[in-house]
């Protein structure tokens, strides 16, 4: 599959405004998947469900982004990123309809399953588009754009709806008003985005499960991402799933609004420390990122023991810059390595590997923090996060390149 000249729209954006489309594709997915958080409180007080349901709501959404990358990872480069895109954002607007008349538990259940589903759509066909859009092919800007679009997503979509909900009318409804709104304006944005990708004659529709798949060429800088995204999103999905908790008891309010400030501290300092730190080499990024992670998430574990508010916001600030650092160098390692007529099915396999770890230790966190309590659950998981941000840094600084000395000469060389 090659890259070839826009097509398919009668008065297509410019190849700049498709790029910048792309990039807010994803961070307006991530952005979608927190709106729900600051109402689970509101929901399990109407309907009358526990820790164990909510946690189940919130494994449906996540589980349904990784069907999708396991049944149609690959769906874009076969059939092309905007037709993909189109469904994707289509359908995240009209889920926001289940949402606004939910009045049990059950429509919270298929609304999430049908939002999750669509997101690992746009994932991966806005990651593989940002590669194909770029004018320079520059994996690092693309990866940039990538990490601070889904950082800032993650946060504001979460902060936003902790404010909604703490001070407007309608809480259950309002937050997904305006996700239909903006999902509608992306909709039409990307009808007039042109296919960016050459699509085969005979491309067609096959939604089959597909063992996720990796070119040789990329495993090592694969791994390396992978051990990044699984260090800052499962931190990510531990905030999103008892961040709430822990910043209430912290804190010792129950405002909607600062209960969503954990989780927003967290993305913002990410965000900003991308931008700051984006063009180191990527070894660097990893094990630098990877050290701040280990130290912010010592912090957050004595927080959650000592009750400290000061130690929490320190550390969630801490945390979110080291996130931010180390996702970015991992992505930008294996962004620069993949061919691209492998960029959808790798990145989906990437993103598959996020939302694994966004999910699986958010719903263990959630299911054990009952007999545990939210203090001694932390305290748990932060550990072995800790750890994994360690591995991260071993691993980055084991592939960091080395200097050569060969007589009569010196030449540097990749290691």
């Amino acid at each position: 599959m090659s890259v070839s000249r826009f097509r398919l729209a009668r008065h297509p954006l410019s190849r700049q405004a498709a790029y910048l489309l792309a990039a807010a594709t994803i961070g307006m997915a991530l952005f979608a998947s927190g709106t729900p958080s600051p109402l689970y409180d509101t929901y399990s007080q109407l309907w009358g469900f526990d820790a164990t349901v909510l946690t189940l709501v919130y494994a449906t959404y996540a589980f349904g982004v990784l069907a999708t990358l396991l049944l149609a990872g690959r769906l874009s480069d076969e059939v092309g990123r905007r037709p993909v895109l189109i469904v994707a954002m289509a359908t995240l607007a009209i889920v926001t309809v289940p949402f606004m008349l939910a009045d049990s538990v059950a429509w919270l259940f298929v609304a999430r399953g049908i939002q999750g589903l669509a997101t690992g759509l746009a994932l991966s066909a806005a990651s593989a588009a940002l590669l194909d859009l770029h004018p320079n092919r520059d994996p690092v800007s693309v990866s940039l754009a990538n990490g601070v679009a889904s950082t800032i997503g993650m946060g504001t979509g979460v902060i936003i709806s902790a404010a909604i909900v703490q001070f407007l009318p309608a809480p259950r409804v309002l937050p997904y008003v305006l996700l239909a709104i903006l999902f509608l304006g992306f909709l039409v944005a990307t009808w007039r985005m042109a296919e960016p990708v050459e699509v085969s004659p005979d491309a067609r529709l096959r939604l089959t499960p597909q063992r996720p798949s990796v070119p040789a060429v990329v495993r090592r800088p694969f791994v390396l991402a992978s051990l990044a995204v699984l260090s800052s999103w499962s931190i990510g999905g531990l905030f999103l799933s008892l961040g709430p908790e822990l910043s209430a008891l912290v804190y010792h309010s129950d405002s909607h609004l600062l209960s969503g400030l954990s989780i927003f501290m967290l993305a913002i300092s990410g965000a900003a420390s991308q931008l700051l730190f984006g063009r180191w080499a990527p070894w660097r990024g990893a094990v630098v990122g990877s050290l701040g992670l280990a130290t912010g998430m010592g912090l957050i574990v004595a927080a959650a023991a000592t009750t400290s508010a000061f130690l929490f916001t320190v550390g969630a600030v801490t945390t979110g810059a080291g996130f931010g650092i180390a996702f970015l160098g991992g992505l930008r390692a294996l962004s620069s390595a993949i061919p691209p007529e492998h960029r959808a099915a790798t990145m989906s396999a990437f993103y598959l590997v996020a939302y694994g770890s966004l999910s699986v230790p958010a719903v263990i966190a959630g299911l054990v923090v009952e007999p545990l309590g939210v203090q001694e659950t932390f305290e748990i998981f932060g550990s072995a996060i800790i750890l994994v941000a360690l591995l991260v840094t071993a691993e980055a600084w084991r592939q960091r390149p080395r200097t050569v000395l060969s007589a009569p000469e010196l030449s540097t060389q990749p290691g």
